[in-house]
């Protein structure tokens, strides 16, 4: 077996190379974000970087600090602060909490937790990651006025007006020119990163006119150090603390890590090992924690680049990290001169790419249940605990579905989860024509209601079987109910269904589907309305003189 093919060593030295420039201003944000210093985000980055693109399951991945992990460690480091009294005094309690959300998802890819991971609802995560998108901007507000910031994003409001009557109108205008050039340098080339430019940029108008602005500040030279000394004088009491944030660390690395290996598996045509995945994530996570870095997950951004740059095994993501490890021996004592207020104009247009404006936008159109879970979890994960966010959100998803499914079958509907997709046995109704056109036409069978508990099997059995043919039907005769997930998992596969130019066709939609799918524009926009059908008789006509045509 060959260890290494070099055919792919130019491509993933250059994706190494181009994911490590992304990555290099968003660690310095991220970790001044974090409020444990640039510094922590830069060993993070590096940490995580190497380690978990050397034992994780995704060869194109390149990961390091993200916004969701970063808003979790900067609550985190908020409450270890209030709890001792000072950040030197909490470094125990922070690092150990970090250590043991690498360990957690270490135990998860050994107890295949990651299957379980799909089951989440699209409330749920559209929520919450719009809840950290807003307080990554919220948090920001006062970075960008060249002000120190309050902790949380309730106290940022009720100090709103220090904010107009202190800000520093050198930091807004650095911070005004680094969002006009991250949103107008890819007009001019997207080869270079944009995030870099404007750094870079703003920092010499910083530097060279003496702008009198709130800066990184020292970064220490050389390799780091373990910072695990600490941890052995964590008080007892901070115990629960630990373990409840080290749990939501673990969840939502999990997450975050998955979703972006999906991703890079869409760009390279490739089957990432979740379980893999999760042990080299909490790998790095733990290294990054011994060192004083901040925990990450799969960055997209920096595995979208990675491959486009031709990344194509795990050495491209190791060399992401070894490139910022250099960039931190060589230029460590530039980055200190880099404004703060530089960084917040980062972090809030990243802050709003973080925002689910697609979930947002159709809150009035999908299911009242999901729409009141998607915006309590909103809410509360701005405004509240990150923790209990997720567990409401969950609680009260699996609550509103049970009582949907108790009125439906209180109407005679049936209910369930949907099967019989395979499209393997055709209904007595189909024989004929499945018998003369089952090589160009696959028949889905639907059964149930296409809710959050099954939309990732649904989406993965619809590709399993839907190579080499012209038209897909889906059976919708027996589906009384679909909730915002089954929407999305529909719009993902007829969206891929299309783009391998295969026809889809909608046969006997009940009300309230139809209602949803009209509502978020997949009929119409998607589907159109002549490949709706009430009955199965009337498709297959259809279907005989256009196959025919052909």
């Amino acid at each position: 077996m060959k260890f290494y093919d070099t055919k792919y060593l130019k491509g993933d030295i250059m994706g190494g190379l181009v994911a490590g420039v992304v990555a290099l201003p968003l660690a310095l944000a991220f970790g001044v974000q974090s409020g444990m210093g640039a510094t922590a985000g830069l060993y993070g980055a590096i940490a995580i970087g190497v380690f978990a693109a050397l034992f994780g399951g995704t060869a194109t991945q390149a990961s390091g600090p993200t916004g969701p992990m970063t808003v979790v460690s900067a609550a985190l480091v908020a409450a270890a602060i209030d709890a001792t009294g000072g950040l030197d005094n909490a470094m125990g309690i922070i690092i150990l909490t970090f250590l043991l959300g690498g360990a957690f998802q270490v135990i998860f890819g050994f107890l295949n937790i990651a299957s379980y991971v799909k089951y989440f609802p699209y409330p749920v995560v559209s929520g919450f990651m719009s809840g950290v998108g807003l307080i990554i901007v919220i948090l920001q507000l006062f970075p960008f006025a060249g002000l120190g910031s309050p902790k949380s994003t309730v106290k940022v409001l009720q100090d709103l007006p220090r904010l107009f009557a202190e800000f520093n109108a050198e930091a807004l205008l650095l911070g005004g020119i680094t969002i006009a050039v991250y949103f107008l340098f890819p007009k001019i080339t997207k080869v270079i990163p944009s995030a870099l430019v404007a750094l870079i940029a703003a920092s010499l108008v910083a530097f060279f006119a003496k702008m009198d602005v709130p800066v990184v500040g020292d970064i220490p030279s050389g390799l780091p150090s373990l910072q695990l000394g600490g941890i052995l004088d964590v008080d007892a009491s901070a115990y629960s603390l630990i373990i409840e944030y080290a749990l939501v660390l673990a969840v939502l690395g999990s997450i975050d890590s998955l979703l972006t290996s999906v991703i890079a598996d869409n760009m390279t045509k490739t089957k990432h090992n979740s379980n893999r995945e999760l042990i080299g994530q909490g790998i790095g996570n733990m290294v990054a924690a011994a060192i004083g870095g901040i925990p990450g997950a799969g960055a997209t951004k920096g595995t979208v680049v990675n491959v486009n740059a031709g990344g194509r095994t795990r050495l491209s993501g190791a060399l992401h990290g070894s490139f910022l490890l250099a960039v931190l021996l060589g230029l460590g004592q530039l980055a200190a001169h880099i404004p703060l207020c530089v960084l917040a104009g980062l972090l809030i247009p990243i802050g709003f790419k973080i925002v689910d404006f697609k979930g947002l936008k159709h809150v009035l159109k999908v299911p009242r249940a999901d729409a009141i879970v998607l915006i309590i979890v909103l809410l509360i994960t701005t405004f509240g605990s990150l923790i209990q966010a997720v567990g409401v959100g969950v609680a009260l998803a699996c609550l509103l579905f049970m009582k949907k499914s108790g009125d439906l079958s209180e109407k005679g509907l049936e209910v369930g989860a949907v099967s019989d997709i395979d499209g393997s046995k055709p209904w007595q109704d189909e024989l004929e024509f499945y018998e003369e056109y089952k090589d160009k036409v696959i028949i889905k069978h639907l059964y149930g209601s296409l809710f959050f508990g099954f939309t990732s099997f649904f989406k993965d059995e619809v590709k399993r079987h839907s190579q080499d043919i012209s038209a897909l039907i889906f059976r919708m005769d027996r589906v009384p109910y679909i909730d915002q997930s089954g929407i999305y998992a529909l719009e993902d596969v007829i969206l891929d269904l299309r783009q391998r130019g295969i026809e889809v066709i909608f046969v006997g939609l009940q009300e309230q589907p139809e209602d949803m799918l009209r509502k978020v524009d997949i009929i119409d926009d998607l589907v159109p309305e002549e490949d709706l059908f009430d009955t199965v008789d009337v498709c297959f006509d259809y279907l005989k003189k256009k196959l025919k045509s052909k």
